[in-house]
């Protein structure tokens, strides 16, 4: 019996820091993940940008990017995403076309309009200047389109290189339905968090980018990948077990208490208070965690529901090994993807 065809996998990094080892560890980690991630037959290796939180080490994507790329072969390679307001988008597209023009047709830009972070690190990162808001980030969006070849938003005297022979692929990102309207409005491939919440409106959001999505010369039809996060293991329990790092994180973001990621062992022995027990309870930490065909089942779902065209795959756990087990069963799981 023929294998049934699936949506394209991808893959989302954090670059995660564990307990008692450095940030040097977590990125050689990240780029072990994504040589495998390549040799698998995942489409897209993105890296996440977060500042100042001990358990991430991706905070300068396009430099991981430009490491990943060079240790891979096929994979694209790209942001999920870089935060536009806290970066110039002259900057932005200066090092991604760069990117571009060492590795053509491998680089994707993934845009966020959140922070990645909190209030006072967003405040060290943009100074005081006038240009870098919240608000400006439609304009900002649109400038940094023309940099990168989008001939409807010229650009007048500014180019991001000297003779561009390719441009990358920019998406929009969100977790909300901002980012759904405008890459529907801009005619871009729009990717959902879902991992970050699996009670937020993605329903509605992917329901309004394709209502409204207005085709572009890149990108003529809609195009929507859903995050999740997952992890798959030999066992059920086993899965339950290695995510439990996961939960802590979660649950160490909700209570402002940051660290470096704990070992499995020492969150299945961790003491809760009756308050902290009770929101951990509320949190999935990882969404889909079990056996293999637990977890390729509960996506199959997800992409029935959704329609979506993608799905990039999250997943923060202890032990790079851990993550490169659970992405090499599901891609044998997975079978053949359309295009």
């Amino acid at each position: 019996m023929t294998a049934p065809t699936r949506v394209p996998l991808s893959v989302l990094d954090l670059a995660t820091v564990r307990e008692g080892h450095g940030s040097a560890d977590a990125l050689r980690g990240t780029i072990e993940i994504a040589k495998a991630a390549d040799e698998l037959g995942y489409r897209r290796f993105w890296v996440a940008e977060h500042h100042n939180m001990p358990a991430v080490a991706s905070t300068s994507p396009p430099v991981l990017i430009g490491a990943v790329a060079a240790h891979t072969r096929q994979i694209r390679v790209g942001s999920g995403g870089v935060m536009l307001p806290n970066h110039m988008p002259f900057v932005v597209a200066e090092q991604f076309a760069l990117l571009e023009a060492l590795y053509p047709g491998r680089v994707d830009l993934g845009i966020g309009r959140a922070p990645g972070t909190d209030q006072a690190t967003a405040a060290a990162l943009r100074g005081v200047s006038p240009y870098l808001t919240v608000e400006q980030f439609p304009e900002h969006l649109r400038t940094l389109l023309g940099l990168l070849g989008d001939e409807r938003m010229p650009t007048e005297r500014l180019t991001a290189t000297p003779a561009a022979e390719s441009f990358p692929e920019v998406w929009m990102l969100g977790s909300s339905t901002y980012g759904a309207q405008v890459a529907a409005a801009l005619g871009l491939p729009f990717c959902y968090a879902y991992h970050f919440a699996a009670s937020s409106d993605v329903d509605g959001a992917l329901r309004l980018y394709r209502n409204g999505f207005q085709p572009s010369p890149r990108c003529p039809r809609p195009w929507a990948m859903v995050s999740a996060s997952v992890l798959a293991a030999e066992t059920a329990e086993e899965a339950r077990f290695l995510a439990g790092p996961s939960r802590v994180m979660a649950l160490s973001l909700r209570t402002g208490r940051l660290g470096p990621m704990i070992s499995p062992e020492a969150a299945a022995e961790r003491e809760l208070s009756d308050l902290d027990r009770a929101v951990l309870e509320s949190l999935p930490g990882t969404q889909y965690a079990g056996t293999v065909e637990e977890v390729v089942s509960s996506l199959d779902t997800l992409v029935a529901r959704t329609g979506a065209d993608e799905l990039i795959l999250a997943g923060a756990v202890h032990d790079p090994a851990t993550r490169v087990d659970s992405l090499a069963r599901i891609a044998k799981a997975w079978g053949p993807v359309a295009g």
